[in-house]
């Protein structure tokens, strides 16, 4: 299973929720979804995004984590 790492790298680098949703240019709900939701569904480009805005390989905002 995958999840993702998007909440705990923003908060590393000192991003506020709003202040990602800018940068990255997302909507604020969906990122409001991802940081509730670690397992949320979410497309490449939204990935790729958060991952330009925060500075750090798209790689590193996912872990795969076994199955529960």
């Amino acid at each position: 299973m995958i999840r993702l790492r998007v909440k705990e790298v923003a908060q590393e680098k000192g991003f506020s929720q709003g202040r990602l949703s800018r940068v990255a240019n997302i909507d604020e709900n969906t990122l409001k979804r991802i940081y509730r939701d670690p397992y949320a569904i979410i497309t490449t480009e939204t990935l790729d995004k958060l991952a330009k805005a925060l500075g750090v390989p798209s790689s590193e905002l996912i872990e795969d984590v076994p199955d529960e």
